[in-house]
């Protein structure tokens, strides 16, 4: 057995020691499954009962620093929460935005409060979000177009080039868009831009402006008025809104 993995092993060893010696055994598999099977199935009726259950353990060492062991932890967290997001049919590159965005989030987090509160905000937005666009049921050539327009949504999106992309006539994309998804096209695109941006706001400091052109938006004030359409309210009142619930 070479050096690491001596070390490694003595390092082992004594963790299962101390953690008998103080009565700590580690928080259960169980227990974490339960809330990952939350977030599968996209159970938003379940996150507060889930969020009462007590820990029935404590929390791994990933670190001798008490808060950058907390953000190694939170780091874990979210990269299981994202894959348990997927597992329930959560779009793979929305998943991996949202995980990049709460990890980068936690690395400027100065206190455990703001740790724990990232933590619960992550475990009910992943749920939110598969259970507003987990597991579709689409043909193969629109699960491809949505994966087309999700990969794209910061370049001009035709109906033409989504089509040559799934190697269908646009034509017969555009029919079958509608038969599965419910929308054109068009609109769906206009949705996930303005999903996109929702996250843009919420998670980044980017001016309005910076992600009207990001997300191909041919003005802000075009942004601001479809942003209204879907929301209900501009692009300033919702970033404001959603701000001041994190201070709560």
């Amino acid at each position: 057995m070479d050096k690491t993995k001596k070390t490694l092993k003595a390092y082992q060893e004594s963790t299962l020691f101390d953690r008998r010696e103080q009565l700590q055994p580690h928080m259960s598999y169980m227990h974490e499954k339960e809330r990952y099977r939350v977030i599968r199935e996209g159970r938003v009726d379940l996150i507060e009962t889930v969020m009462k259950i007590p820990p029935d353990g404590t929390a791994g060492i990933l670190s001798k620093n008490e808060l950058r062991n907390q953000k190694n932890m939170l780091i874990a967290a979210i990269t299981t929460f994202t894959r348990s997001a997927m597992d329930g049919g959560l779009p793979e590159e929305l998943a991996y935005a949202m995980s990049d965005s709460y990890i980068l989030r936690g690395e400027e987090c100065t206190s455990s409060a703001e740790i724990d509160a990232l933590y619960d905000l992550a475990f009910k937005e992943f749920t939110k979000a598969v259970s507003e666009k987990g597991v579709r049921h689409y043909r193969a050539q629109i699960d491809a177009a949505i994966r087309y327009i999700a990969l794209h949504l910061h370049e001009k999106i035709t109906l033409e080039a989504v089509a040559e992309a799934v190697k269908i006539s646009p034509c017969h994309l555009s029919r079958i868009f509608k038969q599965d998804t419910g929308i054109s096209l068009v609109d769906f695109v206009q949705q996930e831009r303005i999903e996109a941006a929702k996250h843009m706001l919420i998670y980044s400091d980017f001016t309005m402006a910076a992600i009207s052109q990001y997300l191909y938006f041919s003005t802000q004030s075009y942004f601001i008025r479809i942003f209204k359409k879907y929301v209900g309210m501009t692009p300033g009142q919702y970033r404001m809104h959603y701000r001041e619930e994190d201070e709560w």
